[in-house]
């Protein structure tokens, strides 16, 4: 599955020790995320990230784009809601276009785990239905 990793400025040590708490299950996966996010994930663990822009610079809506087109299974953004962003309507569509195209998404480590451990379980096979890889889907 591809899986986006964003997290605002002071949710970024969060995001690591998720990710390193998690490496086992993310290492299966395709890992996509925004610039400077994905390069604190790189270097934190070893795993292969591809890096868009940072997310004021345009990567919440490179990511954005492939939700739109149903490249991305699953988004971890973890977001910072006491701090004005300057890209709040970016930020704002991003989590749109989840709810659209019902792409799950956890804004927090606590949704996080829930997804994570959904992911594992297999709980999320229905995304392979989308992309038509019915042969890897158990039962629904």
């Amino acid at each position: 599955m591809n899986i986006a990793l964003i997290a605002h400025d002071k949710k970024k040590d969060d995001m690591i020790r998720f990710v390193v708490a998690y490496k086992k299950i993310f290492e299966k996966h395709s890992l996509f995320a925004t610039g400077t996010t994905g390069t604190k994930i790189q270097e934190a663990t070893g795993l292969d990230v591809h890096r868009f822009c940072s997310g004021p610079l345009g990567g919440d809506q490179e990511i954005g784009a492939y939700i739109a087109n149903n490249n991305m299974d699953m988004v971890f953004f973890f977001r910072d809601p006491l701090t004005a962003q300057p890209h709040e309507p970016d930020v704002t569509a991003l989590l749109r276009l989840c709810d659209v195209y019902s792409v799950p998404l956890a804004t927090n480590m606590g949704t996080g785990e829930v997804l994570i451990r959904g992911l594992e379980q297999g709980d999320i096979d229905w995304r392979n239905i989308v992309h038509g890889n019915t042969d890897r889907v158990t039962e629904i």
